[in-house]
Protein backbone atom coordinates (compact mmCIF):
# COMPACT_ATOMS: atom_id res chain seq x y z
CA UNK A 1 0.00 0.00 0.00
CA UNK A 2 0.96 3.15 -0.55
CA UNK A 3 0.09 6.68 1.83
CA UNK A 4 -0.57 9.22 -0.51
CA UNK A 5 -1.09 13.26 0.42
CA UNK A 6 -2.32 15.43 -1.62
CA UNK A 7 0.49 19.12 -2.16
CA UNK A 8 0.07 21.95 -4.52
CA UNK A 9 2.93 21.62 -7.21
CA UNK A 10 5.24 24.28 -6.75
CA UNK A 11 7.02 25.39 -10.28
CA UNK A 12 5.41 26.59 -13.44
CA UNK A 13 5.67 23.00 -15.04
CA UNK A 14 3.82 21.13 -12.76
CA UNK A 15 -0.13 21.05 -13.38
CA UNK A 16 -2.35 22.37 -10.77
CA UNK A 17 -5.82 23.70 -10.99
CA UNK A 18 -8.41 23.79 -13.29
CA UNK A 19 -10.70 26.48 -12.24
CA UNK A 20 -10.99 29.03 -9.72
CA UNK A 21 -14.38 28.55 -7.45
CA UNK A 22 -16.06 30.86 -4.97
CA UNK A 23 -14.85 28.76 -1.97
CA UNK A 24 -13.60 25.55 -0.63
CA UNK A 25 -17.09 24.42 -0.45
CA UNK A 26 -17.95 24.72 -3.84
CA UNK A 27 -14.86 23.21 -5.43
CA UNK A 28 -15.35 20.04 -3.41
CA UNK A 29 -18.49 19.93 -4.53
CA UNK A 30 -17.30 20.36 -8.02
CA UNK A 31 -14.84 17.93 -7.80
CA UNK A 32 -17.40 15.04 -6.29
CA UNK A 33 -19.34 15.62 -9.57
CA UNK A 34 -16.15 15.02 -11.51
CA UNK A 35 -15.73 11.71 -9.86
CA UNK A 36 -19.70 10.87 -10.05
CA UNK A 37 -19.01 11.57 -14.09
CA UNK A 38 -16.09 9.99 -14.40
CA UNK A 39 -17.64 7.03 -12.77
CA UNK A 40 -21.06 7.00 -15.45
CA UNK A 41 -17.96 7.46 -17.89
CA UNK A 42 -15.61 4.79 -17.00
CA UNK A 43 -18.20 2.09 -14.87
CA UNK A 44 -20.95 0.80 -16.89
CA UNK A 45 -18.46 -1.36 -18.61
CA UNK A 46 -15.96 -2.50 -16.09
CA UNK A 47 -15.04 -5.57 -15.20
CA UNK A 48 -14.27 -3.95 -11.78
CA UNK A 49 -14.16 -0.27 -10.32
CA UNK A 50 -11.96 1.29 -7.15
CA UNK A 51 -12.47 4.71 -5.48
CA UNK A 52 -10.07 7.03 -2.97
CA UNK A 53 -10.42 10.15 -1.58
CA UNK A 54 -8.68 11.82 1.22
CA UNK A 55 -8.00 15.18 2.71
CA UNK A 56 -4.53 16.78 3.96
CA UNK A 57 -3.80 19.53 6.67
CA UNK A 58 -0.74 21.55 5.54
CA UNK A 59 0.48 25.20 7.11
CA UNK A 60 -0.64 26.58 3.89
CA UNK A 61 -4.32 25.36 4.15
CA UNK A 62 -6.27 21.99 3.40
CA UNK A 63 -6.34 20.11 0.23
CA UNK A 64 -9.24 17.43 -0.59
CA UNK A 65 -8.40 14.72 -2.99
CA UNK A 66 -10.41 12.06 -4.81
CA UNK A 67 -9.80 9.62 -7.32
CA UNK A 68 -11.78 6.82 -9.42
CA UNK A 69 -10.65 3.91 -11.44
CA UNK A 70 -12.35 0.94 -13.12
CA UNK A 71 -10.66 -1.84 -15.74
CA UNK A 72 -12.09 -4.03 -18.26
CA UNK A 73 -11.60 -5.40 -21.72
CA UNK A 74 -8.34 -5.15 -21.06
CA UNK A 75 -7.72 -1.10 -20.12
CA UNK A 76 -7.93 0.22 -16.89
CA UNK A 77 -9.17 4.19 -16.64
CA UNK A 78 -8.38 6.64 -13.81
CA UNK A 79 -9.77 10.26 -13.39
CA UNK A 80 -9.51 12.17 -9.95
CA UNK A 81 -8.48 16.18 -8.80
CA UNK A 82 -7.14 17.81 -5.86
CA UNK A 83 -8.93 21.07 -4.58
CA UNK A 84 -6.83 23.39 -2.97
CA UNK A 85 -7.41 25.79 0.13
CA UNK A 86 -8.89 28.69 -1.99
CA UNK A 87 -11.01 26.40 -4.57
CA UNK A 88 -8.67 25.56 -7.21
CA UNK A 89 -9.10 23.03 -8.88
CA UNK A 90 -6.44 19.92 -10.87
CA UNK A 91 -8.03 17.58 -12.80
CA UNK A 92 -5.73 14.17 -14.09
CA UNK A 93 -7.57 11.31 -16.84
CA UNK A 94 -5.99 8.35 -18.00
CA UNK A 95 -5.79 4.82 -19.68
CA UNK A 96 -3.87 2.14 -19.89
CA UNK A 97 -4.14 -0.81 -21.94
CA UNK A 98 -2.91 -3.90 -22.38
CA UNK A 99 -2.10 -4.65 -26.61
CA UNK A 100 -0.11 -8.10 -26.09
CA UNK A 101 1.40 -9.84 -23.91
CA UNK A 102 4.06 -7.58 -22.01
CA UNK A 103 3.06 -4.78 -24.35
CA UNK A 104 1.19 -1.97 -23.01
CA UNK A 105 0.15 1.75 -23.72
CA UNK A 106 -0.74 4.85 -21.86
CA UNK A 107 -2.44 8.25 -22.86
CA UNK A 108 -3.62 10.81 -20.62
CA UNK A 109 -4.83 14.76 -19.82
CA UNK A 110 -3.63 16.75 -16.98
CA UNK A 111 -5.48 19.93 -16.63
CA UNK A 112 -4.04 22.95 -14.27
CA UNK A 113 -6.16 25.89 -12.76
CA UNK A 114 -5.88 28.20 -15.37
CA UNK A 115 -7.32 25.59 -17.96
CA UNK A 116 -4.38 24.90 -19.37
CA UNK A 117 -3.47 21.20 -20.00
CA UNK A 118 -1.24 19.21 -20.73
CA UNK A 119 -1.78 15.50 -22.88
CA UNK A 120 0.78 12.73 -21.72
CA UNK A 121 1.51 9.00 -23.85
CA UNK A 122 3.73 6.11 -23.80
CA UNK A 123 4.39 2.68 -24.34
CA UNK A 124 6.03 -0.22 -21.85
CA UNK A 125 7.18 -3.47 -22.87
CA UNK A 126 7.88 -6.27 -20.46
CA UNK A 127 10.26 -9.22 -21.53
CA UNK A 128 12.78 -11.59 -19.66
CA UNK A 129 13.05 -9.61 -16.53
CA UNK A 130 12.95 -5.85 -17.64
CA UNK A 131 10.20 -3.53 -18.41
CA UNK A 132 11.14 -0.73 -20.76
CA UNK A 133 9.15 2.36 -20.95
CA UNK A 134 9.55 5.47 -23.37
CA UNK A 135 7.04 8.61 -23.29
CA UNK A 136 6.46 12.34 -24.15
CA UNK A 137 4.62 15.01 -22.24
CA UNK A 138 2.88 17.82 -24.88
CA UNK A 139 1.43 21.13 -22.63
CA UNK A 140 -0.38 24.25 -23.82
CA UNK A 141 2.69 25.50 -25.72
CA UNK A 142 3.13 23.14 -28.09
CA UNK A 143 6.49 21.88 -26.44
CA UNK A 144 7.30 18.48 -25.62
CA UNK A 145 9.23 16.65 -22.91
CA UNK A 146 10.31 12.97 -23.69
CA UNK A 147 10.65 10.57 -20.80
CA UNK A 148 12.71 7.02 -20.76
CA UNK A 149 13.02 4.56 -17.89
CA UNK A 150 13.59 0.64 -17.46
CA UNK A 151 13.30 -1.63 -14.28
CA UNK A 152 14.84 -4.68 -13.88
CA UNK A 153 14.48 -7.49 -11.75
CA UNK A 154 18.34 -8.62 -10.28
CA UNK A 155 17.82 -11.12 -8.04
CA UNK A 156 14.83 -12.29 -5.84
CA UNK A 157 13.17 -9.23 -4.45
CA UNK A 158 15.75 -7.31 -5.14
CA UNK A 159 14.99 -4.43 -8.45
CA UNK A 160 16.95 -1.72 -9.94
CA UNK A 161 15.73 1.04 -11.85
CA UNK A 162 17.15 4.37 -14.12
CA UNK A 163 15.88 6.83 -16.75
CA UNK A 164 16.31 10.27 -17.87
CA UNK A 165 13.62 12.70 -18.31
CA UNK A 166 14.33 15.69 -21.34
CA UNK A 167 12.60 19.07 -21.56
CA UNK A 168 11.82 20.95 -24.70
CA UNK A 169 14.86 23.15 -24.18
CA UNK A 170 16.81 19.77 -24.53
CA UNK A 171 17.87 19.66 -20.85
CA UNK A 172 18.03 16.45 -19.35
CA UNK A 173 17.40 14.79 -15.99
CA UNK A 174 18.34 11.76 -14.91
CA UNK A 175 17.22 9.46 -12.05
CA UNK A 176 18.13 5.89 -10.56
CA UNK A 177 16.84 3.64 -7.50
CA UNK A 178 17.06 0.33 -6.31
CA UNK A 179 14.73 -1.69 -3.85
CA UNK A 180 15.16 -4.41 -1.59
CA UNK A 181 12.56 -6.84 0.00
CA UNK A 182 13.72 -8.80 2.63
CA UNK A 183 11.20 -10.41 5.19
CA UNK A 184 8.44 -7.72 5.89
CA UNK A 185 9.98 -4.76 4.82
CA UNK A 186 11.19 -3.32 1.66
CA UNK A 187 13.39 -0.43 1.15
CA UNK A 188 14.00 1.78 -1.15
CA UNK A 189 17.04 4.86 -2.27
CA UNK A 190 17.63 6.93 -5.15
CA UNK A 191 19.18 9.46 -7.01
CA UNK A 192 18.11 12.43 -9.17
CA UNK A 193 20.24 14.32 -11.03
CA UNK A 194 19.99 17.85 -12.95
CA UNK A 195 21.12 18.93 -15.88
CA UNK A 196 23.35 21.66 -14.13
CA UNK A 197 24.92 18.53 -12.31
CA UNK A 198 22.34 19.30 -8.73
CA UNK A 199 21.29 16.00 -6.77
CA UNK A 200 18.46 15.26 -5.10
CA UNK A 201 18.57 11.88 -2.71
CA UNK A 202 15.52 10.43 -1.89
CA UNK A 203 15.04 7.02 0.46
CA UNK A 204 12.48 5.18 2.39
CA UNK A 205 11.25 1.88 3.75
CA UNK A 206 7.13 -0.17 4.55
CA UNK A 207 7.26 -2.20 7.13
CA UNK A 208 4.22 -5.02 7.42
CA UNK A 209 3.78 -4.70 11.12
CA UNK A 210 0.76 -6.91 11.88
CA UNK A 211 -2.09 -8.40 9.25
CA UNK A 212 -3.62 -4.86 7.30
CA UNK A 213 -1.07 -2.89 8.91
CA UNK A 214 1.83 -0.99 7.34
CA UNK A 215 4.13 1.28 8.56
CA UNK A 216 5.95 3.74 6.00
CA UNK A 217 9.30 6.48 6.23
CA UNK A 218 10.68 8.39 3.47
CA UNK A 219 13.43 11.06 3.90
CA UNK A 220 14.78 13.84 0.55
CA UNK A 221 17.61 15.87 0.81
CA UNK A 222 17.41 18.44 -2.04
CA UNK A 223 20.32 20.41 -3.50
CA UNK A 224 20.95 22.75 -0.85
CA UNK A 225 21.46 20.29 2.04
CA UNK A 226 17.64 20.59 3.13
CA UNK A 227 15.85 17.19 4.35
CA UNK A 228 12.08 16.34 4.31
CA UNK A 229 10.75 13.49 6.05
CA UNK A 230 7.57 11.99 6.40
CA UNK A 231 6.40 8.81 8.42
CA UNK A 232 2.79 7.06 8.51
CA UNK A 233 0.76 4.07 8.78
CA UNK A 234 -1.60 1.91 6.05
CA UNK A 235 -4.58 0.29 8.03
CA UNK A 236 -7.07 -1.69 6.00
CA UNK A 237 -9.76 -3.52 8.01
CA UNK A 238 -13.08 -4.98 6.10
CA UNK A 239 -12.40 -3.40 2.73
CA UNK A 240 -11.49 0.28 4.41
CA UNK A 241 -8.03 1.60 3.85
CA UNK A 242 -7.13 4.44 6.82
CA UNK A 243 -4.02 5.99 6.03
CA UNK A 244 -2.45 8.73 8.24
CA UNK A 245 0.78 10.65 8.65
CA UNK A 246 3.54 13.24 9.44
CA UNK A 247 5.44 15.16 7.39
CA UNK A 248 8.59 17.37 8.45
CA UNK A 249 9.93 20.49 6.53
CA UNK A 250 12.54 21.88 8.57
CA UNK A 251 10.40 23.61 11.08
CA UNK A 252 7.29 23.54 9.28
CA UNK A 253 5.08 19.71 9.86
CA UNK A 254 2.08 18.84 7.89
CA UNK A 255 0.08 16.26 9.43
CA UNK A 256 -2.50 14.12 6.98
CA UNK A 257 -5.39 13.35 8.49
CA UNK A 258 -6.46 9.75 8.77
CA UNK A 259 -9.83 10.30 8.04
CA UNK A 260 -11.87 10.41 5.75
CA UNK A 261 -10.92 6.87 4.82
CA UNK A 262 -10.33 5.29 1.00
CA UNK A 263 -12.71 2.65 0.39
CA UNK A 264 -11.48 0.25 -1.76
CA UNK A 265 -13.69 -2.29 -4.10
CA UNK A 266 -12.42 -5.72 -4.47
CA UNK A 267 -10.55 -7.21 -6.10
CA UNK A 268 -8.31 -3.98 -6.65
CA UNK A 269 -5.93 -6.55 -9.32
CA UNK A 270 -7.07 -6.24 -13.34
CA UNK A 271 -5.97 -10.16 -13.84
CA UNK A 272 -6.59 -10.08 -17.97
CA UNK A 273 -8.30 -13.48 -19.53
CA UNK A 274 -4.79 -15.54 -20.92
CA UNK A 275 -4.30 -14.56 -24.49
CA UNK A 276 -5.74 -17.38 -26.91
CA UNK A 277 -3.33 -19.10 -28.48
CA UNK A 278 -3.85 -21.01 -31.89
CA UNK A 279 -1.86 -24.40 -31.43
CA UNK A 280 -1.64 -25.89 -34.71
CA UNK A 281 -2.16 -30.06 -34.95
CA UNK A 282 1.04 -31.79 -35.20
CA UNK A 283 1.58 -32.77 -38.85
CA UNK A 284 1.42 -36.21 -39.15
CA UNK A 285 2.83 -37.33 -42.53
CA UNK A 286 1.73 -41.13 -43.73
CA UNK A 287 4.63 -42.80 -45.91
CA UNK A 288 2.96 -44.24 -49.19
CA UNK A 289 3.24 -48.08 -49.14
CA UNK A 290 6.72 -49.32 -50.50
CA UNK A 291 6.34 -51.11 -53.80
CA UNK A 292 8.90 -53.06 -55.25
CA UNK A 293 8.68 -52.66 -59.20
CA UNK A 294 10.52 -55.08 -60.67
CA UNK A 295 12.56 -53.40 -63.78
CA UNK A 296 10.97 -54.38 -67.20
CA UNK A 297 12.57 -57.40 -68.39
CA UNK A 298 14.15 -56.26 -71.89
CA UNK A 299 15.29 -58.75 -74.65
CA UNK A 300 18.07 -57.40 -76.67
CA UNK A 301 18.76 -59.96 -79.40
CA UNK A 302 22.81 -60.98 -79.74
CA UNK A 303 24.39 -58.69 -82.50
CA UNK A 304 23.72 -59.93 -85.93
CA UNK A 305 26.12 -62.06 -87.79
CA UNK A 306 28.14 -60.11 -90.83
CA UNK A 307 26.55 -60.75 -93.65
CA UNK A 308 28.71 -63.26 -95.55
CA UNK A 309 28.34 -64.04 -99.21
CA UNK A 310 28.96 -67.65 -100.39
CA UNK A 311 29.63 -67.62 -104.11
CA UNK A 312 28.09 -71.21 -105.26
CA UNK A 313 30.86 -73.64 -106.17
CA UNK A 314 31.29 -73.74 -110.16
CA UNK A 315 30.28 -77.47 -111.33
CA UNK A 316 30.62 -78.61 -114.59
CA UNK A 317 28.62 -80.78 -115.88
CA UNK A 318 30.19 -82.84 -118.77
CA UNK A 319 28.15 -84.07 -121.24
CA UNK A 320 27.07 -87.46 -121.45
CA UNK A 321 29.71 -89.88 -123.37
CA UNK A 322 29.18 -90.61 -126.71
CA UNK A 323 30.39 -94.08 -127.79
CA UNK A 324 34.28 -94.27 -128.88
CA UNK A 325 34.79 -94.96 -132.41
CA UNK A 326 38.07 -95.84 -133.78
CA UNK A 327 38.77 -94.12 -136.91
CA UNK A 328 41.62 -95.57 -139.11
CA UNK A 329 43.95 -93.59 -140.25
CA UNK A 330 42.90 -92.08 -143.99
CA UNK A 331 43.89 -88.99 -146.03
CA UNK A 332 41.80 -85.76 -146.20
CA UNK A 333 42.95 -83.86 -149.56
CA UNK A 334 47.07 -84.17 -149.10
CA UNK A 335 46.77 -84.09 -145.38
CA UNK A 336 47.67 -87.76 -143.80
CA UNK A 337 45.33 -88.18 -140.58
CA UNK A 338 46.69 -90.96 -138.25
CA UNK A 339 44.15 -93.75 -137.21
CA UNK A 340 42.45 -92.11 -133.64
CA UNK A 341 39.17 -92.81 -131.62
CA UNK A 342 36.49 -90.59 -132.22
Amino acid sequence: MKTRSFTTPATAACVVSATSLSSPRHALRKLVLSATVAVLAFGSASAFAWSQHGTAYTSRGTYNGARYGSCGGGSCSHAGGVVGPYGDLATNTGTVTRNAPGQFSNSGTATGRYGNSAQHAGDTSCAGGTCAHTGSLTGPDGKTATTSSAVTKTAPGQYSSSGSVTGANGNTVDHSASTNCAGATCSRSGTVTGADGGTVNHAGTATRVAPGVVTTSTSVTGTHGNTVTSSGAVVATGGVVTTGGVVTTGSATVVVAPKPVVVVAPPVVYAPPPPVVYVPPKAVVVAPPVVYAPPPVVYVPPPRPPVVYVAPRAVYVAPAPRPVVWVPGHWIGNVWVPAHWS
